[in-house]
């Protein structure tokens, strides 16, 4: 057991920071060196041309919707058409793959507004 030079709270030879008051229990300095300190402090900001291009897809899913069969016919995927105007009079929207599909637009603009954020 090893003791918190803090609180003097007994921790457990594997921590590296005390339970009660989070403090290093080696006895390093808890800042990063001065080779790795930051002129400026500002946060990062998401891309909004990103997301704003992740909205415009997002909108475009659902007017191009993927369209099957109806459930008494066998199934078939009969691909993306405007909403308007169905492939066939009974065809219906694939609420699954709309749904997997703008599920997956989401976080893929989201990645990408994270991953091209702004200084």
């Amino acid at each position: 057991m090893q003791t918190c030079p803090v609180c003097s709270r007994s921790q457990p030879e594997i921590n590296r920071f005390c339970i009660q008051c989070g403090r290093r229990l080696d006895g390093r300095s808890e800042s990063p060196p001065a080779s790795q300190h930051h002129t400026t402090s500002a946060p990062h900001q998401l891309n909004l041309t990103v997301l704003y291009g992740m909205v415009g897809v997002l909108i475009l899913a659902v007017l191009f919707p993927p369209w099957e069969t109806p459930p008494t016919q066998t199934p078939e995927f009969l691909g993306m058409y405007f909403i308007l105007s169905p492939p066939a009079p009974e065809a219906v929207v694939s609420r699954m793959l709309l749904t997997i599909e703008l599920v997956t637009i989401a976080i893929a603009g989201m990645y990408g507004a994270f991953l091209f954020r702004k200084k």
